[in-house]
């Protein structure tokens, strides 16, 4: 017994042997609880800490992956871009014939002259767009873009001469100036 305050009870005659042994149990009962209790408070909070550190570790994995996705696009954006400025189709002062095509549900326009504009038809030339404009390509750079990004560029398929019986304006033929 080292609590003064049980000594000085005991000599007192406020408590007896028993009653102070009983105390003393419980306490050392209580400090037992107490130390179980903190060994799972540190267990939850281990447990915690690494969940924490999971989640961090899939987020950075999720970032990571998209840096990558991002720097990947940007490399096949600038491979697209260069494709375009070495390949494209020059054109001058000479193109006075504008040509109006379709791109992402938009009208477009674009200036060429006759050759240019029979090979757009006939299908043995593409549009791309490079920085907001629109360049002429010959089909082989065209279809090269089009693996990378589709967006990109504008492909015409050369018209098939379909017959349907039941077209009342079959005879006819379209002229060749008819611009829309």
């Amino acid at each position: 017994m080292n609590n003064p305050f049980q000594q000085q009870l005991l000599k007192a005659g406020i408590v007896n042997k028993q009653q102070v042994k009983k105390a003393n149990q419980e306490k050392s009962k209580k400090r037992k609880q107490q130390k179980n209790s903190k060994t799972t408070a540190i267990d939850e909070t281990k447990l915690k800490a690494q969940q924490l550190s999971q989640e961090k570790v899939k987020r950075d994995r999720a970032l990571n992956k998209q840096k990558e996705e991002h720097a990947r696009n940007k490399a096949i954006s600038l491979e697209i871009n260069q494709l375009i400025s070495t390949n494209c189709i020059k054109r001058d002062e000479n193109c006075e014939i504008i040509y109006n095509f379709e791109h992402r549900k938009k009208i477009r326009r674009i200036y060429v002259d006759e050759q240019m504009k029979q090979n757009i038809i006939k299908g043995k030339s593409g549009i791309a767009r490079i920085e907001g404009r629109y360049e002429l390509v010959p089909l082989a750079i065209a279809e090269k873009i089009k693996q990378r990004n589709e967006k990109r560029i504008v492909l015409f398929e050369a018209e098939k001469n379909v017959n349907n019986e039941n077209d009342t304006y079959a005879d006819y033929q379209i002229p060749d100036d008819l611009t829309w």
